[in-house]
């Protein structure tokens, strides 16, 4: 598949990824473990699936301070202004309009993607084929987004309701999109489903930069001003650091979503490019065991080191990080992580609540844990 001349892809790298804890910390978030079994990390396998489209040279990572070494370790053939560090983090509109602004001055014309350090996709070809389209969509002014067409009711993904389709040259099945919607509940879920318009809300955003950033300026034109001010300076670093402890602690913290995709669908300038690949944002340890169950139940996947579990009647999921035997006798779907210093048990369909056993560590101060 040909490389997208004027693309550049963004992979904003954060986020600790509170729902595998304790295998993912803050010193270790989600990124940078391997979930797979592929022998690469989340952000490794995150930058090899953009290089066809993007070319050598042409992906910017954005991360905090505190992951700079290990990003450079995960892809060392980033060059260092290729790397852009946030100060401390403020969610997914700085990440991704600062490198949009930072890249629209080094090319004025180019059309940027945005796509998560911490998400699966087997079929890379699929996968390279929607972003193409999506380009197609930029390059005719709209902000484009990529929608995956739901396998399940869901609850755990927003929704993206999908509309006609535009006729774009290049994007044939880019279809205006009609409304985003939150999570919702089961039966809701269940109706989005049937209606078979709605698709899942991955997260991906592809546009011209001058665009984005438009959008961005008509409904944030505060948060606009203060990136445009860093990006002024970004590529001087003699400047940089002075505007960064300037105006960093001033940026709102606000997602994208609510930032730009929401306001510009308001106006007709979003629309979404269904995706039929598989995909999954590996948001917590019932996702995970699914990876490495083919989606089936009854089966127990062990990660890490397998010599050290001992399974009879079990399902669910094993993380073994620490030197104890850890022995599941019974159980179904269960979920048991155990790493030296905190272990986790509970079930596939509890999974989503350990953010809620972090928030509890949190508040008893016990941050060496996270």
């Amino acid at each position: 598949m040909a490389t997208i001349d004027d693309f550049y892809s963004i992979i904003p790298a954060g986020g600790a990824g509170s729902r595998l804890w304790p295998l993912s910390r803050a010193d270790a978030p989600k990124f940078l473990h391997d979930l797979t079994g592929s022998g690469k990390t989340l952000l490794r396998a995150t930058f090899d699936r953009l290089a066809p489209l993007t070319g050598e040279g042409r992906t910017l990572v954005v991360t905090g301070r505190a992951h700079r070494a290990a990003v450079e370790l995960q892809i060392p053939e980033l060059d260092d202004a290729n790397i852009v560090l946030e100060a401390d983090p403020r969610d997914s509109t700085v990440a991704i309009a600062l490198a949009a602004a930072v890249l629209r001055r080094r090319e004025p014309d180019v059309i940027i993607g945005s796509f998560a350090a911490d998400h699966v996709i087997a079929d890379e070809r699929g996968f390279r084929r929607a972003v193409t389209e999506a380009a197609a969509a930029a390059r005719a002014g709209y902000i484009a987004t990529i929608g995956i067409t739901p396998t399940e009711p869901a609850i755990g993904f927003g929704y993206i309701r999908a509309g006609e389709a535009l006729g774009i040259d290049g994007a044939p099945h880019a279809a205006v999109v009609e409304q985003f919607v939150e999570k919702p509940s089961a039966q809701v879920a269940k109706g989005y489903l049937e209606d078979g318009s709605y698709l899942w809300n991955a997260g991906m955003f592809i546009a011209r930069a001058d665009v984005l950033l438009e959008e961005l300026a008509q409904e944030e034109p505060v948060l606009a001003a203060q990136i445009e001010e860093l990006a002024a300076v970004w590529d001087e670093p003699a400047r940089r650091g002075p505007a960064v402890d300037r105006v960093w602690p001033q940026l709102k913290r606000i997602a994208i979503d609510y930032a730009v995709a929401e306001p510009a669908a308001a106006r007709g300038r979003m629309v979404v490019v269904p995706g039929d690949f598989d995909w999954d944002d590996v948001g917590d340890f019932s996702a995970v065991a699914k990876l490495h169950n083919n989606g089936r139940r009854g089966r127990l996947a062990i990660l890490g080191s397998a010599g050290t579990v001992l399974a009879d009647s079990a399902s669910g999921i094993v993380v073994s990080q620490s030197k104890r035997i850890v022995s599941v006798v019974g159980i179904h779907d269960v979920v048991i992580v155990d790493t030296p210093d905190a272990l986790l048990v509970t079930t596939t369909d509890n999974a989503q609540r350990v953010k809620q056993v972090v928030d509890a560590v949190r508040r008893s101060g016990n941050t060496d844990a996270l």
